[in-house]
């Protein structure tokens, strides 16, 4: 045994009496310099949503995959270990997802970024790709495969996120409508499992751990790296924006604009709900803008809606962006003179959130609580759930983006572990809805329980949207492993034994709160 791996050991066994005597103290971090075991773990119990604070015992900022492997292979073997462990990467989540109470947090950003990029040449077969590590951002990967001219297919809204936080998720945006999420377009993972086994997996290799992996809300092993595929980057894109008063012709036209993936590259739609959602979502819009909204009265309130679509521009390839969005607008039914369109670089709209998110910091309105929902809503109820979500928030007093799009449910491999609204029995529905309430819970007008009762509010919609349209949730959380059982249905047998046997002790992302841990001297290994 070399001696690194010596003193690798050896620091997994200090850490391991350390945390589970019974008052929990750990000793000078230098003791834990082998394996980057450090004790500050302020920033490990903050995330985006700043609503739960949960603090681990330790955070260990990996400089490997074999380090994070040590750890975990220490842990599933221990009898007495109640230590939990969860993998933390840009600490987006919103109701404390990568957090372990008492446990350790995996800081994925100390990982090597390493990003490689491997553009296929004219005659070969095969895909371009980058390998990169699971810590790394996608604004990162997307630095380095525009220098060659690439860039990913699907994206999420945020590009400060990590790979394999949202490859652990799903990963939307307005592509997902043409190319699937991001999971849907990953050749190749490599895998820590809860029992600290470091496997490279893809869907012709170890496919049931890498089905698992993707959207398995980290339940079954840590992504350390990820094969991402690449294609052609567009120099420039034409960016449209426009406005509707009535939601049945605006949802009208984002299925017709759903049905034309030669000619679109990007579709989302939003609900122009105030004069500050109109105006903070047109912040990254660099285009003067006539449309002056009425919004009406308290008493009397309306809202638009906009529909918001990309054309990418390939000056090799001779493409007319302005003519396709003509020839795309002359079907659509918005309002008169309200479309409106803008010329930009590729990568600046790939970033536009980032713009937003430098004006709410400006604010003060950044590092404030979340209380966000998502939903995956089936076309059958999207008029329903529309109506429900009007009906019980206030125009007055919401901070932040509505949005509303559709995507296609066969973009989805259903092999993964994301879990989608089931179709209508014989109806072949492929049509889905996202609807993300994008809130920013302001501290000059939300004080006192407001918070609790947002969240509150939350969790009825959402129970309510599950019961009479079939919804679900999308980076979910639930109260209980019993919600938790309803959220994936038919499909939680499948969900539980892939825990079983990829991470029998339940160590891995006690954050969901999906699955309780259990000690290697319980007789049966399931969860």
């Amino acid at each position: 045994m070399d001696f690194a791996l010596f003193c690798t050991r050896v620091s997994v066994l200090v850490l391991l009496l350390a945390l589970c005597s019974p008052n929990k103290f750990i000793q000078s971090p230098m003791d834990f310099d082998p394996l980057n075991l450090v004790q500050t773990t302020t920033t490990a119990s903050v995330d985006f949503g700043r609503i739960l604070f949960n603090s681990p015992s330790a955070v260990l900022r990996p400089q490997s995959p074999r380090d994070i492997s040590m750890l975990l292979v220490s842990l599933s073997s221990s009898s007495f270990s109640k230590v939990t462990v969860a993998a933390r990467g840009a600490g987006h989540s919103i109701h404390g997802q990568a957090q372990a109470l008492d446990g350790i947090v995996i800081e994925m950003d100390s990982l090597p970024s390493n990003i490689e990029i491997h553009k296929r040449r004219e005659g070969e077969t095969g895909f371009s790709y980058a390998d990169v590590s699971g810590g790394a951002l996608w604004m990162e990967l997307l630095e380095e495969s525009l220098k060659l001219a690439l860039a990913p297919r699907s994206w999420t809204d945020y590009l400060y996120l990590s790979i394999g936080g949202t490859l652990s998720n799903g990963g939307i945006s307005g592509q997902t409508f043409k190319y699937g999420p991001q999971i849907s377009n990953v050749l190749q993972l490599e895998v820590v499992t809860g029992e600290g086994e470091l496997v490279t997996c893809s869907p012709t290799k170890d496919s049931e751990l890498f089905n698992a992996v993707l959207g398995g809300l980290g339940q079954f092993g840590i992504i350390t790296r990820a094969r991402i595929l690449l294609q052609d980057a567009p120099e420039k894109v034409k960016w449209v924006r426009a406005f509707y008063d009535d939601f049945h012709t605006f949802s009208r036209d984002q299925e017709l604009l759903l049905s034309m993936p030669d000619s679109v590259d990007y579709l989302e739609g939003f609900i122009v709900l105030n004069e500050q959602s109109l105006h903070s979502s047109s912040i990254a819009f660099p285009a003067h803008m006539e449309f002056i909204p009425d919004f009406g009265t308290k008493a009397h309130s309306k809202v638009y809606y906009c529909i918001e679509f990309v054309v990418h521009e390939y000056q090799d390839k001779g493409t007319n962006a302005d003519q396709v969005v003509e020839e795309i607008s002359r079907q659509m039914s918005y309002m008169p003179s309200q479309m409106y369109t803008v010329e930009v670089s590729y990568f600046d709209f790939l970033n536009r959130v980032r713009i937003e998110e430098m004006s709410l910091r400006r604010r003060g309105l950044w590092e404030v609580p979340h209380p966000w929902l998502n939903m995956f809503v089936p076309k059958s109820g999207i008029n329903q759930i529309r109506d429900l979500v009007m009906d019980n928030i206030s125009a007055d007093d919401f901070e932040g983006p509505i949005l509303i799009y559709p995507f296609l449910r066969d973009k989805w491999d259903t092999n993964t572990s994301v879990v989608l609204p089931e179709a209508m029995p014989g109806s072949g529905e492929q049509v889905i809805y996202v609807i993300g309430m994008l809130r920013s819970a302001n501290p000059k007008s939300c004080s006192g329980g407001c918070l609790d009762e947002i969240l509150h509010r939350n969790t009825w919609l959402a129970k309510t949207a599950g019961e009479h349209a079939g919804a679900k949730q999308y980076l979910a959380h639930h109260p209980s492993p019993s919600q938790w059982t309803d959220h994936f249905g038919r499909h939680w047998h499948r969900f539980a034994d892939r825990k079983s046997r990829f991470d029998p002790r339940c160590i891995l992302s006690p954050g969901q709160g999906i699955f309780s841990r259990i000690y290697a001297s319980t007789s049966s290994h399931r969860c």
